[in-house]
């Protein structure tokens, strides 16, 4: 069985370490503890990890956070897995930092990249993990503070909540998306 794991950001050395990042930060850590390595494919960075009979092709888009919807389609397709074994993974504002929320379909939230996604799939209906990260911002600088820097703060919890997606991951592929809801939202 074949899972599409998308984790959105951005490419390029400026938006390393950023908010925006935090789906490609997730799946760094995914490559990183499984010792496998990321290669630059067809619109994004490709990696396959092995996990109790499964396999998770996972990607990190190349084609910009807004325009995100032609890589996950095309990976899609090229791996033949069906919509519902597919996770995205994203930042959200809506959610205090560090709260992780998976659903199974859901609005695209003002989020550029999700709202990319569901125009190329002329679907709402695709699984997500939207991972917090507050709305610490006066109005209008919503933007500098998605591609802003973590804060000392936030760096000190980050690695359990990254640990923690990077289960729920697992979890999605091998109990099933509604099992992994019940175990893995609201912590």
């Amino acid at each position: 069985m074949k899972y599409l794991i998308a984790g959105l950001g951005n490419i390029g050395s400026e938006y390393e370490n950023t908010r925006h990042n935090i789906g490609f930060k997730i799946l760094d850590e995914l490559a990183n503890s499984s010792g496998i390595f990321f290669e630059q494919d067809r619109y994004a960075y490709k990696a396959e990890y092995k996990f109790k009979g499964r396999t998770f092709v996972l990607i990190k888009p190349t084609t910009l956070m807004n325009l995100s919807g032609k890589a996950v389609n095309y990976w899609l397709q090229k791996e033949k897995i069906p919509i519902e074994r597919s996770l995205v993974i994203t930042d959200d504002i809506n959610l205090p930092f560090g709260k992780i929320r998976i659903r199974v379909k859901g609005s695209d939230g003002g989020h550029n990249g999700l709202k990319d996604i569901q125009k190329i799939l002329n679907s709402s209906k695709y699984p997500r993990l939207r991972f917090g990260v507050g709305d610490e911002f006066s109005k209008g600088s919503q933007i500098n503070y998605v591609l802003g820097k973590w804060s000392a703060e936030e760096e000190k919890d980050l690695t359990e909540r990254i640990d923690l997606c990077v289960s729920a991951i697992k979890s999605f592929g091998t109990i099933g998306l509604a099992r992994t809801m019940n175990q893995f939202n609201n912590k």
